[in-house]
């Protein structure tokens, strides 16, 4: 989805409006105004307010997806490439350029069925990970550890600051090459 598509405009703006202003100003009438289309144009792309919060999901998960399995590619060490994929996506997702990721808090909010993609996401992860080479249970506890990263800078929850988040996500990262 190009920058300038609609239809990225009008995710985007939805993002926006629930990272700057609040999950309940999240409406139909709102994300329009702030994407600079009519609410028609949005809801030729976006027929109600749970297709909206579900695109903003499936576009946050389909570019995390992308994402993680390109850094797994480009891994040359078969052995813990997929949880070093992970870890390195998910720290770059929880990074100040978070918009995307109302769309998962609107979902909680409005609707937690429209996580089921992301569950499912997961559970494929998951899978992955038990099987990257690796101890299945370190290698649980190392997504759990970036999985708190995220939560945490997500919500503002004592986020580090950027020396020790870098030698955090390098100790992260050696644990996966360690035998």
């Amino acid at each position: 989805m190009a920058k300038n598509d609609t239809r990225y405009k009008i995710l985007e703006a939805a993002s926006s409006i629930v990272q700057e202003d609040g999950i309940l100003d999240l409406t139909l009438e709102a994300a329009a105004d702030r994407a600079g289309v009519s609410k028609g144009g949005l809801l030729y792309h976006f027929p109600s307010k749970d297709a909206l919060i579900g695109g903003m999901v499936q576009y946050l998960m389909e570019n995390y997806a992308a994402s993680m399995q390109q850094e797994a590619d480009q891994d040359p060490d078969e052995k813990g490439r997929w949880t070093r994929a992970f870890i390195k996506e998910t720290f770059q997702q929880s990074t100040p350029s978070k918009n995307m990721d109302a769309g998962l808090m609107a979902a909680a909010a409005f609707n937690p069925d429209l996580l089921k993609p992301v569950q499912d996401a997961y559970e494929n992860w998951q899978q992955k990970i038990e099987n990257d080479g690796f101890e299945p249970v370190n290698a649980t506890i190392l997504r759990l550890a970036v999985d708190g990263l995220w939560f945490s800078e997500i919500f503002g929850l004592a986020p580090l600051e950027k020396n020790r988040r870098a030698k955090v996500l390098e100790r992260l990262i050696q644990l996966t090459k360690e035998k």
